[in-house]
């Protein structure tokens, strides 16, 4: 059984921070890879970020390259996602995922948060 349970998000202006926390209730979290990505209304779910259980190695989408940060705290069995230089069109739901493998998680082949929202206004 997987939970996953974001929370963080809200609104901002552009070129402001959030930090988004993503609580899981797996067991073995550690050997879990968790990602982030988002939806906004009338698009696809996008990838945004993600890191391996293994070596703690981190990818991220083209878009969010420099702004965003991703991390783990296996003691915690939580995920963050560091939001800075916010801009509009990162307005979306948020969603936490957690998959056996990256290339699960780059795959969406994952379990999934409930999501969070977060606006950016202009």
């Amino acid at each position: 059984q997987v939970q996953l349970v974001e929370s963080g998000g809200g609104l901002v202006q552009a070129g402001g921070s959030l930090r988004l926390s993503c609580a899981a209730s797996i067991r073995t979290f550690s050997r879990y890879a968790m990602g982030w990505f988002r939806q906004a209304p009338g698009k696809e779910r996008e990838f945004v970020a993600a890191i391996t259980w293994s070596s703690g190695r981190t990818y991220y989408a083209e878009s969010v390259k420099g702004r965003f940060t991703i991390s783990r705290d296996n003691a915690k069995n939580t995920v963050y996602l560091q939001m800075d230089n916010l801009k509009p069109e990162d307005t979306a739901v948020y969603y936490c995922a957690a998959g056996s493998n990256i290339d699960s998680v780059r795959d969406a082949d994952v379990y999934w948060g409930q999501g969070t929202q977060v606006t950016v206004s202009s």
